[in-house]
């Protein structure tokens, strides 16, 4: 709730009649403004029994590099993990609507598994936009020609819809193979939680 504290302009050292509820909200009010008189905060308006949300500023936002090793783990559960990370959930200063996420590395994509048989039943689907246009691989082809592509997907559906969730996605590096060319940035070994 917000308070003018210049609302009550009368002495309440002078009053001696009994107040009603506004006289004595008055009263503190006025004792509060003395206080803060005292502090030397400026005396318009103050906040009581809320909270204000913090907000990140495009300029406040640090990013890291971290790497990830894809071999032997589920596709499922490295993706959600690095779509998280990517958001920037993993952060204090988190803003639904502002891009607060870090850079990602993942090698090793052509070793990740998927348990039970999805590699055969699971299929990678998209649509050629023309009648008919259907287009589905299954998940142990798509893998085997382009894992990149597997892993992209995933973590995209994971991700916000929209221009923040494609600006969240050019943050994700997806490497074939244990090399890649991000020495510069100095990444750091991240251990999955799950």
């Amino acid at each position: 709730m917000y308070y003018n504290i210049n609302v009550c302009n009368f002495d309440y050292k002078g009053s001696t009649s009994p107040g009603s509820f506004y006289r004595e909200a008055c009263i503190k009010i006025i004792k509060l403004k003395e206080k803060l008189i005292k502090r030397g905060v400026e005396n318009r308006y103050f906040l009581t029994g809320k909270m204000k949300s913090y907000i990140a500023k495009p300029n406040e936002i640090e990013r890291k590099w971290y790497i990830v090793d894809a071999a032997g783990k589920p596709l499922g559960r490295v993706a959600s993990q690095v779509a998280s990370i990517l958001r920037g959930k993993n952060k204090p200063i988190f803003t639904p609507h502002v891009d607060t996420g870090d850079f990602v590395i993942i090698i090793n994509a052509e070793k990740v598994v998927l348990t039970g048989k999805k590699l055969d039943q699971k299929m990678l689907r998209h649509h050629t936009l023309y009648p008919g246009g259907l287009k589905e691989i299954p998940y142990r082809d798509a893998l085997a020609k382009k894992p990149e592509f597997v892993f992209q997907e995933a973590v995209r559906r994971m991700l916000p819809k929209g221009v923040l969730g494609r600006q969240m996605l050019k943050k994700l590096k997806v490497y074939r193979g244990s090399e890649h060319n991000h020495e510069a940035q100095k990444p750091e070994v991240l251990e999955l939680r799950y």
